[in-house]
């Protein structure tokens, strides 16, 4: 619809979504265009809901586990990380280092495939064919892993409250310290296809650009904050598991633009590799679980506890009454934060950079609905 504004100039009210390929879900959004330039933009949500964290108050605390999983259906292990976490921390259960390395690996091989999916479709999305190609190669044998260790590939319950589901199979750190070797001259193989690819450059460098003050004020985590220059990495800031015990550095970009965000996510991949490795290296024979009694039944409290998930910073909030069921359970995801800063990104741009922002912010509606 075309409506009237000053000055005699018109401006057009559009969709973008929910069935658009390019906004990754059943995002719909509504721009508000002088000619191809936005002006301004609103994003309409809601069209996956499903209600996670009020099933969560119908379930026990075991039972609720799997439904994490499905939130951020492209990095379920740290979803499933960060809530069997957030009800240790309640019940102040300590986890033999066994599970917390093991943990680690998994959570650091999940970001890795997470961010392998967000480049490859990224890069689609802006033209690019091949590096989706080489990117769900590399996932593969991420999931493969997975498959081997606890038989799922994409939603992959992997963690029990207090500590492990399985013990790790024969031949486990081999084949991660193989992938770990494999995968690294790879992530070079992308820079080559991308990184100086003038086309790339063009579509990406002074793109959605977020500045560091907006990125705070926004309440922005993860790639989106690294890219603007800020170095919070909840893993460094606030330690969990045995990230203390492990040397990586947190990269940040420059100008907070689409292609900075693409190099922090780059780098990441380097980081969780080197992560990874160190965490294989300090394996050791021991019990896989906590003491963890068999019926789960904190005390009266409240507890909210974060991680650093691929997206972001992934948060639970959990409340117990003293039953076997939270009595309330609140989830701050990073997909749905980090979508605020789409309309300070977007404003000024053209139609086909929205694609672009869009894709940067690297939004899962599974998480950003519940």
């Amino acid at each position: 619809m075309a409506e009237t504004t000053f000055l005699d100039a018109n401006e057009l009210v559009i969709n973008m979504g929910p069935q658009h390929p390019a906004t990754h879900g059943v995002l719909r959004v509504k721009l508000k265009l002088d000619g191809e330039k936005v002006v301004g933009s609103e994003c309409i949500i809601g069209y996956l809901h499903r209600g996670v964290e009020k099933i969560a108050e119908n379930r026990t605390y075991t039972q609720f586990a799997p439904y994490v999983d499905r939130m951020d259906y492209v990095a379920a292990v740290t979803n499933g990380m960060g809530y069997c976490e957030a009800v240790e921390k309640l019940l102040g259960v300590d986890l033999p280092p066994r599970a917390q390395y093991t943990r680690m690996i998994l959570a650091e091989l999940q970001r890795i495939a997470s961010h392998l999916l967000w480049l490859g479709t990224h890069a689609l999305d802006l033209g690019a064919m091949t590096p989706v190609f080489y990117t769900f190669r590399e996932r593969e044998e991420i999931l493969k892993i997975f498959e081997n260790y606890c038989g799922a590939r994409l939603t992959t319950h992997a963690f029990r409250i207090g500590g492990l589901q399985y013990d790790l199979y024969d031949g486990f750190e081999k084949e991660v310290r193989k992938f770990c070797d494999y995968f690294l001259p790879k992530i070079d193989e992308y820079e080559e296809l991308l990184t100086t690819n003038r086309i790339w450059v063009k579509r990406t460098r002074g793109v959605g650009v977020l500045s560091k003050e907006d990125a705070i004020a926004l309440g922005a985590t993860g790639p989106l904050l690294r890219g603007s220059g800020v170095k919070w990495d909840v893993r460094k800031a606030q330690p969990y598991e045995a990230y203390d015990q492990v040397e990586f550095e947190v990269p940040a970009g420059e100008h907070g633009d689409t292609y900075d965000r693409y190099l922090v996510r780059i780098q990441e991949m380097r980081q969780s590799v080197r992560i990874t490795r160190q965490s294989v290296d300090r394996i050791a024979p021991g019990p896989i679980m906590g003491k963890v009694a068999k019926v789960i039944k904190p005390p009266v409290a409240e507890v909210y506890h974060s991680i650093e998930a691929p997206k972001g910073e992934l948060g639970y909030f959990v409340v117990s009454d003293g039953t076997t069921s939270p009595y309330r359970v609140r989830v701050r995801p990073p997909s749905f934060v980090n979508l605020q800063a789409f309309d300070t990104m977007v404003r000024g741009h053209l139609i086909a950079d929205v694609v672009a922002i869009i894709g940067t912010i690297d939004i899962v509606l599974g998480e950003v609905d519940r």
